[in-house]
């Protein structure tokens, strides 16, 4: 009998909130140690992505995280073409947290 599905690896698959959930910790780790300097979306982007050509996939991914962190507070939400900035919540949380530099 065996222990595994056929073709089954032993990693278990990431789910789609996992990866919305690394994707929002990136940007705003990234976000967190940039301050005070700021980014818009589209260099977030290509901070993100190593500068490699833009694709929608990432774009929407930026676009999703920044969303989500502004709706939860811990980002401010940007017009078109306005820098991303963190919420003092944020900015104190990262001090707390020992995660600043």
């Amino acid at each position: 009998m065996q222990d595994h599905p056929k073709g089954a690896r032993d990693e278990r698959a990431i789910t789609n909130w996992e990866e919305d959930n690394r994707e929002q910790w990136a940007l705003l780790r990234q976000v967190l140690e940039l301050h005070p300097a700021t980014l818009t979306q589209d260099e977030l982007v290509r901070e993100l992505n190593g500068g490699r050509p833009r694709e929608f996939c990432e774009v929407d991914r930026v676009e999703r995280a920044v969303r989500e962190l502004a709706g939860t507070g811990l980002l401010h939400r940007p017009g078109e073409d306005e820098m991303v900035n963190p919420t003092r919540s944020a900015l104190r949380y990262f001090e707390l947290s020992g995660e600043a530099t």
